[in-house]
């Protein structure tokens, strides 16, 4: 059983409410309040139509209705939750408010009992900083929707005492969810982890190296994310995503790793902020995307044969079936013959720099990414010097199969894999703070996010020496401290290691 007895939970929007519904269905009693007696009722109201939903669906049985329902009540007044052990607020996102607010509560109830925020970004220690006894303050982070996102951030101020950190780790597993432990660090855990997905998507996009559509169906399925980044960034709205980069950013004191998108101020001038406008990075009718018109390219001769340099023998004979499958011859010998159409598969490295380390004539040759997903989303990157024939060509030929193929302007480690390599980058920095372990973060991240794998399990899975290599060819390009490679990155090539490699804390 859990080791508090009554929860107040302060605040009734959509994370107090589902808070509220979450404990009182793991047997706790629970009282919501909010400043507004009307927002109260709203909330029980949407609880109450929720779970007989879930009991229409056969999810949950009546007694259990029954019961959760007469656990979870209205307190109209703070003073209606002095008897609560556990009090968590849901409220505002500003610091002042929140003080305030557990000024006020340290005033109603018990010395044993512990103050939790559910703040997504302010620091739990500041926030404690105001109590007279911060021992007892702790962040308590939850996800939308509460229910159903089965993980909860439960974070360490400076001043926490342990025992309160173990007793709320209990409690969100007696719910059923996950206790991801963190430090009071900039972003917690899951939105320090998130500053690689979207961010190096903006950045992509503000190099005209592709378009939001062709980003996001790049990375859905070449490395199997459930949403892109720029359909998330609608869905979220991008103010409250941008509101993090910035909160993020400022917090670690402008460290450039972390400098948000100059793309995002005009569109949040200009109401761009997604679903919830109706136009983002898509347009939207009803809620759902207007897709654009498909343009059907014309069919062309092809006419040319190709070359490939790639080492990777499973890979060549995968390609010159492809090729072979359009009619398309593919050269073996080691140097292109006078009219053959050069595909390099280069790793980290732009078109341009792969064709002129190989010497290979400018306007026959391209780049293919062969790093990940050839099997279902191919991607081709021309450079300014293409022969437009020799890029339709090359396109034909390449989705003469089915597979679609995508071409995007040159880019050092095309799309994949730089926005991969960034994401076990700052994976790996995480860990080498020591924010948490392994472990921890890649499971954090996967239930929180949705990723596939972690960001270390993701190193693991496409090999950290691959994820090296990509990015010092990065930072080789920019010459930024956004690609700088990470130490326990560095060591676990360097000794042969997994990722997933703990070691001792100091």
């Amino acid at each position: 059983m859990t080791t508090f007895k009554q929860i107040g939970v302060i605040g009734s929007g959509a994370m107090g409410r589902g808070i509220a519904q979450l404990f009182a269905s793991a047997g706790v009693e629970v009282l919501l309040h909010d400043s507004r007696s009307e927002a109260i009722e709203q909330a029980l109201m949407h609880n109450r139509e929720s779970l007989e939903r879930a009991a229409a669906k056969g999810k949950i049985s009546a007694d259990v209705l029954a019961a959760t329902l007469e656990r979870m009540r209205a307190a109209h007044t703070l003073q209606e939750l002095a008897g609560c052990d556990l009090l968590i607020e849901a409220i505002v996102e500003n610091l002042d408010a929140k003080q305030k607010l557990f000024r006020e509560l340290e005033q109603l109830v018990s010395r044993d009992a512990v103050l939790a925020s559910n703040t997504s970004s302010l620091s739990i220690t500041l926030i404690a900083s105001a109590c007279e006894h911060p021992q007892r303050v702790a962040g308590f982070h939850f996800f939308n929707p509460v229910t159903l996102m089965k993980i909860v951030e439960v974070v360490r101020g400076e001043r926490t005492a342990a025992q309160v950190i173990e007793r709320l780790s209990a409690l969100a597993r007696h719910a059923g969810h996950f206790a991801a432990v963190t430090p009071d660090s900039p972003g917690f855990l899951v939105n320090h982890a998130g500053r690689a997905y979207g961010p190096e998507a903006l950045r992509i996009l503000a190099e005209g190296i592709a378009t939001p559509a062709q980003i996001d169906r790049i990375l859905r399925d070449c490395l199997g994310f459930r949403m892109g980044p720029f359909e998330l960034f609608d869905l979220v709205g991008l103010d409250i995503s941008h509101a993090v980069m910035e909160s993020i950013h400022d917090q670690f004191y402008q460290d450039p790793r972390y400098t948000p998108s100059s793309l995002v101020p005009a569109r949040l001038a200009a109401g761009l902020l997604g679903r919830k406008t109706g136009q983002g990075f898509y347009r939207y009718e009803e809620g759902r995307v207007v897709e654009d018109a498909r343009v059907e390219l014309p069919p062309v001769a092809i006419n040319q044969p190709f070359w490939l340099d790639c080492r990777d023998a499973a890979m060549r004979d995968k390609i010159g079936a492809v090729l072979s499958s359009a009619g398309a011859v593919l050269e073996q010998g080691e140097q292109p013959g006078s009219n053959a159409i050069c595909l390099v598969t280069p790793l980290g490295e732009d078109a341009s720099s792969a064709i002129a380390r190989r010497q290979l004539p400018v306007a026959r040759s391209l780049a293919l990414e062969t790093f990940a997903g050839f099997d279902r989303r191919r991607v081709l990157m021309r450079h300014p010097g293409l022969d437009a024939n020799v890029l339709a060509q090359a396109r034909q030929a390449l989705g003469a199969d089915g597979v679609p193929v995508e071409v995007i302007n040159d880019s050092p480690g095309f799309i994949a894999q730089r926005v991969l390599a960034s994401i076990v980058n700052l994976g790996c920095e995480i860990v080498q703070r020591r924010i948490v372990d392994p472990a921890t973060l890649d499971r954090a991240v996967q239930l929180a996010l949705g990723y596939p794998h972690g960001p270390l399990g993701f190193g693991d899975e496409y090999g950290a020496m691959n994820i090296q290599q990509i990015l010092q060819a990065l930072h080789d390009c920019y010459q930024e401290p956004r690609y700088r490679l990470s130490p326990w990155l560095r060591r676990r090539v360097q000794l042969g290691l997994p990722l997933t490699t703990a070691e001792e804390s100091a």
